[in-house]
């Protein structure tokens, strides 16, 4: 599988003129996306990643060619890296501006199959993402989760944590959207999030 930059757009409208189904990710700052990115794709080059939170400001598309699948149609598709939301040190201005960028995105792109939601494993859930995972539900942006940082905790631990935020979410939510486990540091979850992506894609009428 091979994965390529194509271009950075600083809004929808801006985006390729391409019929390829795109699969975002998007998260809280700080969450490893694109660490988790380039972990799926098998280059730790490709998605920039940085220890300051805060500095995906574009939206930008990448170019995944898979050689080996087994028919055309599952063979091109773009991976697109969303900026994160809710970085506090970043100016009210350009939170504005980049929370407007997220959401005509999520609204006005057809192309959009899926939305990935990070979410950090090792926290508590946060209001944040479930006021954000609301706007996708109430707006019918389909969209997956995506628990990260794995690694950070021992197996029982991990449960427990994906457990109880399930729990909160079906508060408010009749049925939960399909959940994955990853980590980019061993690549659990890779697989899983590959064969969904790919039974998408197949589930596309010609």
């Amino acid at each position: 599988m091979n994965a390529s930059f194509v271009i950075s757009s600083p809004d929808v409208t801006q985006c390729p003129n391409s019929k390829l189904p795109e699969y975002a990710f998007i998260g809280r700052s700080n969450v490893g996306k694109s660490s988790l990115i380039n972990m799926l794709c098998r280059n730790p080059h490709l998605a920039k990643t940085s220890q300051k939170p805060g500095k995906t400001l574009l939206i930008n598309h990448f170019l995944i060619d898979d050689a080996n699948a087994c028919n055309a149609k599952l063979r091109q598709w773009h991976i697109v890296d969303l900026p994160g939301y809710g970085y506090a040190q970043t100016g009210l201005t350009q939170r504005e501006q980049l929370k407007c960028m997220i959401e005509r995105y999520c609204l006005l792109r057809e192309q959009l199959v899926c939305l990935f939601v990070l979410i950090d494993s090792r926290l508590k859930p946060q209001r944040i993402d479930l006021d954000f995972m609301q706007w996708l539900g109430e707006n019918e942006v389909p969209f997956a989760i995506v628990f990260t940082k794995a690694d950070k905790l021992g197996r029982g631990r991990l449960s427990e944590n994906i457990a109880a935020y399930k729990q909160t979410l079906l508060e408010t939510w009749e049925e939960l959207p399909p959940v994955f486990c990853t980590s980019s540091e061993t690549g659990v979850g890779r697989d899983e999030l590959l064969a969904y992506i790919g039974q998408c894609n197949s589930d596309i009428p010609n």
